[in-house]
């Protein structure tokens, strides 16, 4: 018989009745009872005992902490930070696959040179038909070269060419690293000696970091010769007065400035895009998802380093107009 708790029974032994009460604690035992041959009264021995009864002492009670763990927002965003100062001790250190980097800079460079350059020129005739359109009215026309290489030497270069480049290569950048994460072939680089920072990510950073600059010349030069070219088909507007128009607005600060944003927007694309790949959970959904976030968060970078550079680069009244009127 199975006894439990407090629970009480009745047994017959040789024809006679004979009542015996057992009150022991709620406890997982099982009892036998038998008769004993020498006197005839019962004895109930402990035969075996449920395994399952745990007599470790108490452990300490649970806190808040113990079980909290950081939201997954949280501690990718901080990977940020992190790759990005890894990326920077590494480089300073010359831990850099250099063989590595002229592979990514050929594809960041020469690569993308199409597609810039092509969002460069059309970027350039649609504000060529809004300044010309204006400006004539007023009679203003000396000043609209001016105002275009202004335009796109302080901003329309550096922010549109990072756009292009962040929606072309950080994506690439974000699937990559993405794939690499969830097939475990980081662990493989681990285990093979290799630190995944050198390999995959300082390489990307630096290609990016000079390619872009670059780009941004090439976008400078093709929009402004779009712009003219433009303006003298349609609008009468002569080549000379909008490439004189645009040399004496134009001061070698302009173009430094739009290489050093260059430069940051390409850091910010790629360091982003590497971040989020390699922080990549579950599979091809978390790819996907890793890789629209990462455009994201590259665009929304760019634009709010555009500002702070921008604010920093050209403070007070200007006076780069004064001698295109």
């Amino acid at each position: 018989m199975r006894l439990g708790g407090w629970n009480s029974s009745k047994h017959s032994v040789s024809g006679s009745v004979q009542s015996l009460r057992i009150l022991i604690p709620t406890r997982k035992t099982r009892l036998f009872v038998i008769s004993d041959t020498n006197d005839g009264h019962l004895y109930a021995p402990v035969l075996e005992e449920d395994s399952s009864t745990n007599h470790a002492p108490c452990s300490e009670p649970e806190t808040f902490f113990s079980k909290w763990s950081p939201p997954r927002y949280l501690w990718r965003g901080l990977s940020v930070l992190f790759i990005e100062g890894q990326v920077i001790v590494r480089t300073l250190k010359g831990k850099v696959h250099w063989r590595n980097t002229l592979q990514q800079l050929k594809r960041v460079g020469p690569k993308s040179v199409g597609v810039c350059l092509l969002t460069a020129a059309f970027v350039g005739m649609d504000f060529t038909i809004q300044f010309v359109r204006e400006f004539t009215r007023l009679g203003l026309n000396r000043s609209v070269g001016g105002v275009l290489a202004l335009a796109f030497s302080r901003e329309l270069s550096p922010v549109v060419t990072s756009i292009v480049v962040a929606g072309r290569i950080g994506s690439a950048f974000a699937a990559e690293l993405g794939t690499m994460q969830v097939s475990e072939q980081t662990d493989t680089l681990r285990v093979l000696g290799s630190k995944p920072v050198d390999y995959l990510v300082t390489p990307r950073v630096i290609a990016t970091s000079l390619a872009l600059p670059f780009l941004t010349l090439l976008c400078f030069t093709i929009g402004m010769a779009s712009s003219a070219v433009l303006a003298d088909s349609v609008y009468a507007i002569s080549i000379n007065i909008i490439l004189d128009s645009a040399q004496r607005a134009l001061r070698s600060w302009d173009i430094i400035s739009a290489m050093i944003k260059s430069q940051v927007f390409g850091m910010i694309i790629t360091i982003v895009s590497c971040a989020r790949g390699v922080t990549t959970m579950g599979g091809a959904k978390g790819v996907g998802e890793s890789t629209t976030s990462a455009v994201v968060i590259s665009l929304v970078g760019i634009f709010m380093a555009d500002f702070a550079l921008s604010y920093c680069f050209f403070q007070g009244a200007g006076d780069s107009l004064k001698n295109c009127v």
